[in-house]
Order: structure tokens, then C-alpha cells, then sequence
């Protein structure tokens, strides 16, 4: 019953052998308790204080938008960070090898959308998985968008993404 499923800046494959896998591995998977205790403590700060340092931790962004910031508080919990830090740590462990059957099996289905510089899902898994698909449907992001797409251009991404589904829309 599927129509098309857009995989987006898809972190299907080797997610710990990645540049910001070999990073970020180390501290999902050991160092990850260490992490409760400065929450916990900052999970007692007012709203707008912390608010005011989710502005200041979004600052680079060309456009921040509001709903970041309300989300981005949740961080300051303690179960959400536990949760976001053991999911995460799975993946790093678990994540390994590329599911290639069942994208062979879907692949009239399937639009992957690559980065040119994203760290989870390096350009040479784009290289990789364009030559094993050579007929799917498989892009190299242009527009210089990043793995975090949704903190400054969830728009843009939502427009590209309305394109290219305009077919199979029409068909609903």
C-alpha cells in the first residue's frame, strides 16, 4: 500500500564507522551516564532561562524557528536525554550493514536524498549505494543542506520533498 518512501540524509549503514560515528561513539556508549548528572542538575532551571540558552546554543542558525526552541527544552529532562542517548548508543552498535534485499525488493518505492558533506551518511555511501542501484532513485543534495535540516530549512526541504511526490500525490 506504500507509494514512495523518501529516505532522507539516510543513516542505513555503518552509522559508528562514520566520521561523526567514530566521534560520537565513544561517548553514546561509555560515557553516556556521565551526562545525567548535568542535566539533572539544569532540568531545575526556569523555562526562560532555558529557553534563553537554546537561543544561545541555536545562534548560528540562518533561521531558528520557535518550534525548535519549545522542542529543544525537552532536552533539559532527564528520562529524554536517558532515552535519546540508549537509542542512540543502540544504533551505533546496530546499525552495521546496509540492508541491500530489501531495498532491491522496494526500490521503484525508495527516493534516497543525500549530503554533500553530512557526517552521519558520508557522500562516498552515496557513491556506494548509486553504483549497487544504479536504476533508483538516489540524489545528491545541491542546495548544501545538512544532516539537521529540520533547525533551519524544514520549508525548503518540505517544497523539494512536495515535488517530488507530485505524481504519486495526485494518485491519492
Amino acid at each position: 500500500q506504500v507509494l514512495r518512501s523518501v529516505l532522507l540524509f539516510p543513516t542505513i549503514e555503518r552509522m559508528a564507522q562514520s566520521p561523526q560515528g567514530k566521534l560520537m561513539t565513544p561517548l553514546l556508549c561509555k560515557l553516556r551516564y556521565a551526562l545525567y548528572m548535568p542535566v539533572y542538575l539544569l532540568s531545575f532551571l526556569p523555562e526562560g532561562l532555558k529557553a534563553s540558552l537554546v537561543r544561545f546554543a541555536l545562534r548560528g542558525m540562518k533561521t531558528c524557528d520557535e518550534s525548535s526552541i519549545t522542542t529543544s527544552i525537552n532536552l533539559f529532562s532527564v528520562d529524554c536525554i536517558a532515552n535519546i542517548l540508549y537509542m542512540a548508543s543502540q544504533e551505533m552498535m546496530k546499525v552495521v550493514e546496509r540492508d541491500s534485499t530489501t531495498i532491491k525488493q522496494n526500490l521503484k518505492k525508495l527516493i534516497f536524498y543525500y549530503g554533500t558533506g553530512d557526517s552521519w551518511c558520508p557522500q562516498h555511501y552515496y557513491d556506494e549505494i548509486k553504483m549497487d542501484f544504479p536504476d533508483g532513485d538516489i540524489r545528491l543534495c545541491e542546495k548544501g543542506l545538512r544532516h539537521a535540516f529540520v533547525l533551519d530549512a524544514s520549508k525548503e526541504m518540505a517544497a523539494m520533498i512536495t515535488d517530488w511526490l507530485q505524481d504519486d500525490l495526485t494518485k491519492l
